[in-house]
C-alpha cells in the first residue's frame, strides 16, 4: 500500500474513532506525503551526529540493547508499511539475536505513522506501557495483512490488541488520547523536520541514513563497517 498525503503545517485534528465508520480514515490524523520504497538506497544519506539524533522526543525511546554498544540504530517506521512488517518478519529477529543480545548494537524503534491507522497502532502499542510496546509492536506486525488492509481495520486491530490485553473501554479510551496521538504526530514530524525522514522504514546506523527495506546480508556489512568508526562519546 502506498500513501501520499501532505504536511501543511495546520492544527492537529483529533477524532473520535469509531469501530464501525470508515470515514475516519478521511477525516482524522495529518499524514506526510510518504511512499514506502522496496529497497535500501545503497548510497547513504550524509550523516547526522548520533548525540542529535538521541535527544530528547515527544516521547521517551525505548532501547533495546546495552547503553554502551558501539552501534546505534534507529528506524523510523510506519505500522502500515508492508516493508517495515517484512523488515520485523525477516530481519529483526537475526539482529536481535547475533547483535542486539551480544551487546553490539542498540535499537530504538521510532513512531512515523502514514496515516491514521498507523498512529492508533502506535497508540494502542504505548497504552501497554514501556515494557511492552516493542512486543505489541512486532505482534502487529506479524497479524499486518489481519487488521491494516482490511475493510474494517479498526475491529481488527481491537482483536489483535485484545491479546496483548486491551480491552475494549481501554481501546477506545486509548484512541481518544489527544495527548499521546499529539506526542506520536510530533516524533513523526521530528524525524521528516530535522533529519529529512521522507520515507518508511528509515534506518539512521550511527548517524548514518538509509532508506527503504534493509536485507540480513546488508545490514549486516552496515553494521561491521560502522563498529569499525564509533561515534565520538558525548562532550
Amino acid at each position: 500500500m502506498v500513501v501520499r498525503a501532505s504536511n501543511d503545517g495546520t492544527t492537529m485534528t483529533t477524532i473520535k474513532f469509531s469501530l464501525t465508520r470508515r470515514a475516519m480514515l478521511a477525516a482524522s490524523i495529518p499524514a506526510l506525503m510518504l511512499v514506502a520504497p522496496a529497497l535500501a538506497e545503497k548510497a547513504p544519506a550524509p550523516k547526522v551526529t548520533v548525540d542529535e539524533l538521541m535527544a530528547p522526543n515527544a516521547l521517551p525511546d525505548i532501547v533495546q540493547g546495552k547503553a554502551d554498544a558501539p552501534v546505534t540504530i534507529v528506524e523510523y517506521a510506519s505500522m502500515t508499511c508492508s516493508h517495515c512488517a517484512a523488515f520485523h518478519r525477516d530481519v529483526y529477529p537475526i539482529l536481535k539475536k547475533d547483535f542486539i543480545e551480544t551487546g553490539k548494537v542498540k535499537f530504538i524503534l521510532r513512531e512515523f505513522p502514514l496515516d491514521p491507522i498507523a498512529t492508533a497502532a502506535f497508540m494502542l502499542a504505548r497504552a501497554l506501557g514501556d515494557d511492552k510496546r516493542d512486543a505489541a509492536v512486532d505482534l502487529l506486525f506479524s497479524q499486518q495483512k489481519n487488521w491494516a488492509f482490511t475493510e474494517t481495520p479498526l475491529e481488527g486491530l481491537a482483536g489483535i490488541v485484545k491479546q496483548a490485553g486491551i480491552g475494549q473501554a481501554q481501546f477506545e479510551t486509548t484512541l481518544k488520547d489527544a495527548k499521546l496521538q499529539h506526542d506520536i504526530v510530533a516524533v513523526r514530524d521530528r524525524g521528516a523536520q530535522k533529519f529529512g525522514v521522507n520515507a518508511t522504514p528509515t534506518f539512521f546506523i550511527n548517524g548514518v541514513k538509509f532508506t527503504g527495506e534493509m536485507k540480513g546480508g546488508e545490514l549486516d556489512k552496515i553494521i561491521g563497517d560502522a563498529a569499525k568508526d564509533p561515534p565520538a562519546p558525548a562532550k
